[in-house]
């Protein structure tokens, strides 16, 4: 919430409390005067019943301006037009409930055609943006995860959302939400509620993501929070893992999940993407793929779903030298950035140049720096509106314990400010819960040109030792042993010289067993080397496709009158490289001479491959253009002569008139991005905007 406007809503708030204390000491007043007849004369209770009726019109105007500022500050008048764009985006089956016929399963969604366009265009141009101007690797991975996997990564025992149950029915809440919404709603319609509870409400808002089970729990008892459906007392949150659990092969003995995220496929695949290279850092692997999560109540239509779309990037880089070639490029950028200082300090987001945020640090270094600049483009050329768009810093409490730096990229819209992208700087971590768990050494190195003398950490298993201790655990006891990094060897060693023997956690064993002086050996050696090993870090940014399209969806979206101005017409204003369809050919009258022109331009618009449509109906060419207007269309060849034809722009209706034979190389020029509509108009001469839907009354 903007500080301004959360001061204003508090002194409307403290302003309505006093007005209704007034009002109700006004009416005390009015009540004594009433059964004290001998005291009164009637003048005198008149006069205060005109007092007690003014009050409350100061009340009631007060109540008024305190219910718009909390409506503004919630979102609260976005709702009809969020139904407007959805309505329009079903309607015109961009997307529709999957399994509709049978009343829908929540969480899952069917893009239709034009949805299925919209789509196609923005990884497409992610393609472009990143994996081909980046030299990118890309690879393509199972959804089937096996479970180790993800047992590696922390998915297996941390993937977890809290939830609540129906003590009757069973049916099940994210405990958050229904906090979240209990709170939101008490703040937009109960106007009377005390400045203290207020802050209470708006502090447990900005602290949801923080709380424990145990707290969640203890305010929804608090708050009398029931089930929303049936009003019955719900359970105590409990954690709920949001992976599709399934099996691998018929004995079932193989268990895996449906992947939550692409990233684990191309850590796994690290060493041989790393021998690919040339065994050179720093590279990029991306992988655009399905992913899964088993939402507990899933809503806000494509925001939250159960079946998804990701695009993520794994750039892999020496932890000692995150520089970025690149960097340079997108250092003057400025758009709105939101760091964890001003978050803390009840501050707004603000305009930062992106190399200043670097330079001073808070930005944690060149390359995250890059990708968040490269991010802010790509969102902005896709249509997404620059100043809804926000690039927030993860807080202490929000960051994993492993990470150097994350921010979100967010975008507004009706549901308010909504994760898009993530691009973290995760370290090693990755690579070393991979190493650990397989024993595989997921490692890069750097070749010396001339060698150095380094103190170097020993670790020397004793075989035969640990043989005679683990038996047929011997080989996986060692492997661990030689994967500790220096501080677990350290440390180690230290316990071993002070105490003999030391617990020690085996990750592929899952358990801790118990090591002693005999069975490792662990030394500090001066030696020369001719390379340094290391497990590299990775910076990566995430993509949520879906919730991009969706957010593009209602950045895109205008209504407009009609000629007639008797209805609003639907407009999505997707710039051409992301629109469905790039034009629409159709006569300006059905007679068989413009039919064959028209079926000509769409010929030469295929070999230029141009998607188009072609429409030969005999509706009037007012309403063919409200038609492709409202599916995104940019641009409408009318045809209307044998030599010559219209070419309209939708946002402008600006025409110009080209020849039949132009048609094709100027759409692929402004839909390809050569030129812009407005240098075509210079070059050609411009059409009255009115001229064919005059000829076509004429017809």
């Amino acid at each position: 919430m903007d500080a301004a406007a959360a001061a204003t809503e508090d002194s409307l708030r403290r302003a309505l409390a006093e007005a209704q204390s007034a009002v109700e000491s006004q009416a005390d007043a009015v009540r004594r005067l009433k059964t004290d007849g001998s005291a009164a004369s009637q003048s005198e209770i008149d006069a205060a019943v005109e007092s007690l009726k003014a009050l409350k019109i100061e009340a009631g105007a007060v109540a008024r301006r305190l219910q718009a500022a909390v409506s503004a500050t919630s979102g609260g008048g976005s709702e009809a037009f969020r139904q407007a764009v959805v309505n329009t985006l079903e309607r015109r089956l961009f997307y529709i409930p999957s399994f509709k016929i049978y009343r829908g399963v929540a969480g899952l969604y069917d893009y239709g055609p034009p949805g299925c366009a919209v789509k196609s265009n923005v990884l497409a141009f992610w393609r472009q943006h990143f994996v081909l101007e980046e030299g990118m690797l890309e690879v393509d991975c199972p959804c089937v995860t096996p479970e180790v996997v993800l047992k590696a990564s922390g998915h297996v025992d941390k993937f977890t959302d809290l939830m609540v149950k129906d003590e009757k029915t069973g049916t099940c809440y994210r405990a958050d939400h229904l906090l979240k919404d209990h709170c939101k709603e008490k703040l937009e319609k109960d106007l009377t509620l005390p400045a203290e509870k207020v802050a209470e409400m708006k502090h447990v808002l900005a602290v949801l993501d923080d709380l424990s089970s145990e707290e969640l729990g203890t305010k929804i008892k608090e708050y009398g929070i029931t089930a929303p459906d049936t009003k019955n007392p719900l359970s105590d949150p409990y954690p709920f893992n949001l992976m599709f659990q399934t099996s691998i092969g018929p004995s079932g003995l193989l268990p895996g999940y449906m992947r939550p995220e692409t990233a684990q496929g191309i850590f796994v695949n690290f060493k041989d993407l790393y021998y690919y290279n040339g065994n050179k850092l720093p590279f990029a692997a991306a992988q655009i793929g399905q992913a899964f999560r088993n939402e507990i109540s899933p809503r806000q239509g494509l925001l939250r779903v159960r079946e998804f779309t990701l695009a993520e990037i794994e750039h892999f880089v020496d932890p000692e030298d995150k520089a970025h070639p690149k960097f340079s490029d997108v250092a003057s950028l400025e758009f709105l950035m939101f760091p964890r200082e001003a978050q803390l300090g009840g501050e707004q987001a603000r305009k930062i140049i992106l190399g200043e945020a670097v330079s001073k640090g808070t930005v944690n270094n060149e390359t995250l720096g890059y990708f968040i600049g490269r991010v802010y483009l790509f969102l902005t050329r896709l249509g997404i509106d620059k100043d809804r768009l926000r690039f927030r810093q993860h807080l202490p409490n929000e960051m994993a314990h492993y990470a150097a730096d994350c921010w979100d990229a967010e975008i507004e819209c009706s549901y308010g400010w909504i994760e898009c992208v993530g691009i973290a700087d995760r370290s090693a971590y990755d690579l070393r819960a991979h190493t650990d768990k397989s024993g595989v050494q997921l490692v890069a190195q750097e070749k010396f040109s001339e060698p150095r003398e380094v103190e170097k950490l020993v670790i020397t298993p004793s075989k035969k030792d640990l043989g005679l201790a683990f038996k047929a655990s011997q080989k996986m006891v060692t492997e661990a042993l030689e994967a500790m990094t220096e501080k677990e060897a350290l440390e180690m060693k230290a316990s071993l010289e002070s105490k003999g023997e030391v617990a020690f956690q085996v990750c592929t064993l899952g358990k801790t067993v118990t090591i002693n002086k005999k069975m490792v050996s662990i030394s500090v050696v001066k030696k020369k080397e001719h390379q340094r090993v290391f497990t590299p870090s990775v910076i990566e940014p995430s993509f949520g496709i879906g919730r991009i399209i969706y957010c593009l969806f209602e950045h895109s979206f205008y209504t407009r009158a009609s000629k007639a101005e008797d209805e609003q017409l639907n407009v999505f204003r997707f710039p051409p490289l992301v629109a469905p369809i790039k034009c629409t050919v159709f006569p300006l009258v059905k007679i068989p001479k413009f039919e064959d022109v028209a079926r000509q331009i769409a010929k030469s618009l295929t070999a230029a491959g141009i998607s188009h449509i072609i429409d030969i109906t005999g509706t009037s060419i007012g309403k063919r253009y409200a038609r492709t207007d409202e599916i995104g269309v940019p641009f409408a060849v009318t045809v209307d002569s044998t030599s010559t034809v219209t070419i309209r722009e939708r946002d402008s209706k600006d025409q110009i008139r080209v020849g039949i034979e132009e048609v094709a190389a100027v759409i692929k020029e402004v839909t390809d991005g050569q030129s812009t509509w407005a240098d075509v108009m210079w070059r050609f001469p411009t059409h009255s905007v009115t001229a064919n839907d005059d000829a076509a009354d004429q017809n």
